[in-house]
């Protein structure tokens, strides 16, 4: 019965997305940003479905029930936390600068090497964020299909390239809307349900109490302050979080929409942690079983239940794929390829040609991801390393490239150069990674410890600010004549080191 539903509600989710190519008409502008006409309420919910995913619910879920509480909702604190921080100070500002990609922010700020750089970056990064998402799916159905973990990723990827290619950012918002709706009703449900039922215990030092899960290395405090600061900071820098803001019909409706979704991912997520901790007590054995959500749902809750929160989060999870295919598709044909911008048309120009080629550049993304996945299959892990990534290398740049007009192309290569180098250094020679094993890129050694775990995320964010400061004191300040191609109506565009 769980599968019947799921299934059932699996195929409408995909036929809206199919169905929602009409509204691209082949304009590349309605395909990757939808027209730029989005309302407020509407970039709301995708960018609410952009965290609430398999890869950040479920995640949370297993962070909790294996470390703690605080383990677990650092990921929606952290992912809120961003949210904030882009609707205070970066949501206006981005909207107004009529970009559609943000390497051509740093194109414009930077120059054309710091441009190439960011995309590779934000590429590799969201290889991994995407293959975090297939990493949930395959563990779902193998549970409730009996597929194996490999089958069910394999099934995956076509199905969200298909209403990827057709559809687009238009895609993401019908599908956005529907899975926010459906998960509100299903944690909601969820949580009552745990209530009437079971009630809300946690083991011993695991609890929202346990506030040495803040304070105390000894207790994971490290790990989950790096976690908050990684996911607080790094996705301010996500391409597919910018997409979203460049699609809302002005700069206000931008800022707004980053402020409602903030509070809706609190809303939706701490309430695992607390299902999660439960959980432990309720299934026993089986918490060790794959993701302790599926456990919980598959083995004890109603079937009715059952189905509204498998059918939230999987809806959830492909809206994040076909959100991260779509930005990372249109990184590669806009900022790498450069098909159809730079000397022959203005960087903001939309054809027919880039429409086409963004569609095809969404398939090596799948096959990346896919691999990825199949070699790491953890899930809120994966979420955070990609940010842990950003943070290390574009965060700075993009930060002090906006606010301070000293500093140009050398200090945000310094930066990049620098913060990337320490994290993949320590990447690499760290046995763990956010608490587990280091299964992706682990050499081993008797230099590192485990004991760096949180802190290598730390250190490097503060290498790349000091090059960057450095380098930016050292040199002339360097302006670009670079600029947006229109500034928007509302407001005018005001990105340092660029003149108007």
């Amino acid at each position: 019965m769980i599968l019947t539903g799921v299934a059932v509600f699996l195929l409408v989710l995909t036929v809206s997305g199919v169905v929602s190519a009409r509204r691209v008409r082949g304009d590349c502008a309605n395909y990757l940003v939808a027209g730029r006409a989005l309302p407020a309420v509407l970039v709301a919910a995708v960018l609410i479905a952009q965290p609430v995913d398999s890869n950040a619910t479920i995640g949370n879920a297993d962070l909790s029930a294996a470390f703690g509480f605080w383990a677990g909702a650092a990921l929606p604190i952290g992912l809120a936390l961003c949210l904030l921080l882009m609707g205070l100070f970066f949501a206006r500002r981005l909207r107004a600068a009529q970009v559609v990609t943000l390497p051509e922010y740093f194109g414009n700020r930077f120059g054309r090497g710091v441009e190439v750089a960011s995309s590779a970056l934000t590429v590799g990064s969201f290889a991994i964020l995407l293959a975090g998402n297939l990493v949930a799916i395959g563990f779902l159905l193998e549970r409730f299909l009996g597929v194996s973990y490999t089958i069910g990723i394999l099934v995956t990827v076509p199905l969200a390239l298909l209403y990827t290619i057709t559809g687009g950012m238009f895609a993401s918002v019908y599908t956005g809307v529907a899975q926010v709706v459906v998960n509100i009703v299903g944690v909601f449900a969820l949580v009552v349900w745990v209530a009437a039922t079971h009630g809300f215990t946690a083991p011993d030092g695991m609890g929202a109490g346990a506030l040495s899960q803040l304070t105390s290395s000894e207790s994971g405090a490290v790990i989950n302050w790096a976690t908050i600061i990684a996911l607080g900071l790094g996705n301010l820098v996500a391409i597919d979080l910018m997409q979203r803001v460049f699609s809302a019909r002005d700069p206000g409706a931008a800022q707004r929409a980053c402020f409602a979704a903030a509070g809706g991912i609190l809303l939706l997520c701490l309430p695992l942690s607390f299902v999660a901790l439960a959980a432990v007590g309720i299934v026993g054995d089986s918490a060790g079983d794959g993701p302790i959500l599926y456990a919980l749902l598959g083995e004890y809750a109603p079937a009715w239940l059952a189905i509204i929160v498998i059918s939230g989060l999987l809806a959830a999870t492909l809206t994040t794929v076909s959100g991260i295919l779509l930005s990372t598709a249109s990184v590669l044909v806009r900022n790498v390829l450069r098909i159809d911008t730079g000397v022959l048309a203005p960087p903001a120009a939309m054809t027919p040609r880039m429409l086409r080629a963004t569609r095809w550049a969404t398939l090596p993304m799948a096959a990346l991801a896919a691999v990825v996945a199949l070699r790491v299959p953890q899930t809120g892990i994966l979420l955070t390393l990609a940010f842990d990534l950003l943070l290390a290398s574009l965060v700075v740049p993009f930060i002090l490239g906006l606010y301070w007009s000293r500093g140009g192309a050398a200090a945000a290569a310094a930066a990049v150069v620098v913060g990337i180098g320490v994290r993949l250094t320590y990447f690499v020679l760290a046995p763990t990674i956010y608490g587990v094993d280091n299964t992706l890129l682990y050499l081993p050694n008797d230099w590192v410890s485990a004991s760096v775990d949180g802190w290598s995320t730390l250190w490097a964010a503060a290498a790349s600010l000091l090059a960057y400061v450095v380098v930016a004191v050292m040199t002339t300040p360097r302006v670009t004549a670079a600029q947006p191609a229109a500034p928007a109506p509302a407001e005018p565009v005001a990105l340092a080191g660029v003149r108007p």
